[in-house]
This record gives structure tokens, sequence and C-alpha cells, in this order.
């Protein structure tokens, strides 16, 4: 169900909703019956009144029988959406070939639909409504009626001039449309990957909660078992002490024990012992996510100095989780070596993470931070395409979350290029030793702060 669920989110994020296209043309409807009055009426220009009012009317029936059919929170499929669209781009090029074709200044009017389906629509859908476009104004460069001008008098614009406008409204559907597509496309993207965030914040933070129940349980089981014991021991007293009868009583007297003994550790949870747990060393936190990678065939170099005290930190999951999978990230790429650094002083506690790969390509450096963009190759993102592995998700998630925890995430090549990458997270010193007495205990009622929920897959992306 998690798999299906972003999927959905994805595909109903592209539908238009049926109110917006309405009242969008709403608009158009009102513009254009404005400006054929004041043409008409106004200027006292000669133009055929009729069939334009004809051509507006048509709209304005499409859009009460809209109205009329579905509910105004009701969002159109792919298909509906091109076809009222291309309505949209037909009814116009009708008006346009009353008055003046592509002489006529609201020509530029052809762009509207186009970027409409730009941001809403499939690319593939923008191609075939710009092509629709594209093709009408060319026709009506070659055929429409006169422009309206004064009564005697006509206005010919030179078809070199036609030509320009033509020009100008086939770049200007490719350019809109592309930079419409792709600014809309990157806050789809950026929605998706804090959806996806999102929902590894909640399942974590369920987890953190487990010791909260299962104490609340054992508080709860308490009472009936202490009356089960109470019970039994009045029967004990009562009754034979040989016997099946007796052996039984015993065996219930056992259980009832062990019950008793399993509450205490349940109940115990989340006090003094987990709080000596949680809290842990800076060489503690690195040896956690260094541990699991010591098994494969690395040289894996660990280093620990600093100034001072070494700093305390309760252990936060969303710092392990985001350090390991930047390590693994690391681990994945390396050539032969990772080496992971950890100093500090009374400024700043630093955890650098080294390998020795082919390093970050120079446009992804550049672009850190974004969602969906990965170094993988087309094959490898296929091969790891369990759980949604080699979208690009991975550091947007863990930059940000780290972020989150107080620290800076940096990427960068190591020197002389192609000797690896280089991720260096910075604490301040004070937000570091803060995050060792600001997150909840476990199975504590009180919310985890945004800062100390963890992250998530580290992929060498963005």
């Amino acid at each position: 169900m998690d798999e299906i669920r972003p999927k959905m989110l994805t595909r109903n994020a592209r539908q238009l909703r049926l109110d917006t296209l309405v009242r969008l043309r709403w608009l158009a409807i009102a513009g254009q019956a404005l400006a054929v009055a004041v043409v008409r009426f106004g200027l006292g220009f000669e133009l055929p009144f009729g069939l334009c009012f004809v051509v507006i009317v048509a709209s304005a029936f499409v859009n009460l029988l809209l109205r009329i059919q579905f509910p105004a929170s009701h969002r159109l499929g792919d298909n509906p959406a091109t076809i009222l669209l291309a309505f949209d781009i037909l009814q116009l090029a009708g008006l346009l070939y009353l008055t003046g074709g592509l002489a006529n200044p609201f020509a530029i009017l052809f762009l509207a639909p186009v970027l409409i389906s730009a941001t809403a629509l499939t690319p593939e859908r923008t191609l075939a409504l710009g092509l629709l476009a594209v093709g009408l104004a060319t026709l009506l460069a070659l055929a429409h009626r006169p422009l309206p001008w004064y009564r005697g008098q006509s206005l010919t614009l030179p078809f070199l001039y036609v030509t320009g406008i033509w020009m100008a409204i086939l770049l200007g559907t490719v350019f809109t449309g592309i930079y419409a597509w792709r600014v809309a496309e990157e806050a789809r993207q950026l929605a998706e990957a804090l959806a996806a965030t999102e929902r590894v914040l909640a399942r974590e933070q369920h987890l953190s909660q487990l010791d909260g129940l299962a104490a609340a349980a054992a508080h709860e089981l308490g009472t009936p078992l202490a009356t089960i014991a109470l019970v039994v021991k009045e029967l004990h007293h009562s009754l034979p002490q040989e016997g099946p009868v007796a052996e039984d009583l015993k065996l219930l007297r056992e259980q009832v024990e062990r019950c008793r003994t399993i509450l205490t550790k349940l109940t115990s949870m989340g006090q003094e012992d987990s709080a000596f747990l949680e809290t842990i060393t800076l060489s503690h936190l690195v040896e956690e996510i260094v541990a699991p990678q010591r098994s494969l065939e690395l040289d894996l170099a660990v280093e620990t100095d600093g100034e001072g005290p070494e700093p305390l930190i309760r252990r936060n999951p969303g710092v392990v989780y985001g350090l390991s999978n930047i390590l693994d990230n690391a681990a994945d790429f390396a050539e032969s070596a990772v080496s992971v650094e950890a100093i500090w002083s009374d400024r700043e506690v630093v955890i650098q993470i080294r390998d020795d790969g082919p390093g970050y390509a120079p446009d992804i450096l550049l672009r850190v931070g974004e969602p969906y963009v990965t170094t993988r190759s087309a094959a490898d993102r296929a091969e790891s395409s369990v759980e949604g592995g080699g979208l690009g998700l991975g550091l947007f998630i863990a930059k940000t979350l780290l972020e989150r925890s107080g620290a800076q995430l940096t990427l960068s090549n190591a020197a002389p290029p192609g000797s690896g990458a280089v991720a260096r997270i910075v604490w301040p010193r004070q937000a570091f030793d803060r995050g060792a007495a600001i997150t909840p205990q476990a199975g504590s009622e009180a919310a985890l702060p945004l800062g100390s929920i963890p992250s998530h897959m580290a992929d060498r992306a963005v």
C-alpha cells in the first residue's frame, strides 16, 4: 500500500481542478466579449459581430455544461483536460479567423492553453497542444477575414510582418511551454520529496512511541495480574497440597511471576537506564555508523580527535540514520578506501566522510539540495529500484533532516580531481551539546522536535 500511494499522489498532483479551468475560461469569455464590444461599438470598426458572438457563446455553453455535469471539486483526467484545452485553442482560432488572423494583436493568447497544459499535463500532451496551436496559427497566417478597421478603409499588414508574428507565436509556445513545465515539475518533485520525508518521519516517530505504549500496557495489565496472583494464592491455601490440582496451581503461580517480571522490564523502559544508554559520546556515535561497514572489503579508517572533553549527544535516530546512509553512499562509490574523521573544539563538531571513488559531477555539486537529481546511470537505477532506491531522494532527505538537527552538510570533491568525494557535516558546538538535552526520552508523551527526526536514504544524488 505504501508503494502504491506515492504513485497515486503523483498522478493526482498533475490533474487539473475543473473549477480552475472553468474560472479561467469565464475570464477569457469576459475578455473576448469586452474586446469585440469595444471594437464594434466603441471604435465603430466593421466586423462580423454575430458570428463572433456565436463563437463566444459556444465557449460559455461548454462552461455551463461542465458546471451542471460535474462538481466544482472534480479533477480532470489527462484526456478530458487535453480535449478542453484543445477546444479553447480551436475557439480562439475561430475568433481570430473572423477578426484578422495573426494581424490581430490578441493572437498571442494562443500561448495560454499551452501554458496551462505545461503546468498540469504530461510533456507529450503539451507538445500535441503546442503543435495544434502552431498549426492553426499557420492556417490563420494564410487564410482569414480582414482585420476590423475604419469604414471604407482596410489595414493590410506586410506578409513578412505576419510571418514575424507567426514566428513569435512558435517560439513563445516552445520556450514558454518548456519553462512552465520545468518550473511546475520541480515544484511537484519537491512536494513529492517532502511527502516521502514526512512518511519516513511518521514511521520513525511511531517506532519511538512503542516504548511508551509498552509501558502503558504494562501499567494497565498490572491490576488484573495482581488479582490473578491473589486468587491463585487463596486457592493454594484452600486446596490439597498434593495431586494434579496442586501441580496446576504451582505452574500457574510460576507463570504469574514470569508475567510480573516481564511487566517490570516494560515499565522500566524509558527511565534511568534508557537515558544512560541514549546519551553517547561522539566516538561512540561514529562507531555506531561505521560498525555495519566493517564486514565489507574496504579499507575503513576512523579517526577522532579534539580539544577538551569529548562531546556528548543523546542518541538521535535521525542523525544516526542520516550519517549511516551517507557512509553507505561513500562505500558504494569507493574504489578501495573510506575514511571517517570526527573532530571537535569549543566552537564546532565536525564529521567528515571521504571516499576514493570518482567524486561528484560538477553539475551535481551546483544543484545539491534538489530532489530527483542523481549521478547514477539508468542501469544503476534499474538495479537499485527496490523501495525507490536510486531516485535521487536520498541526499535531499539526509541534507534536509541533518540541517534540522543543527548541522550543515557540504559536498565537495577531493584534490586532485577524480581522487574521491568528501561529505562534511558540521554542528555548532552549542547546537550539538543542546541535542543531548532537548530530545525526549523513549516513551515520553512529548512529540519529537523537528530536528530530531531521522533522515532517509543517502544516494549519491541531488
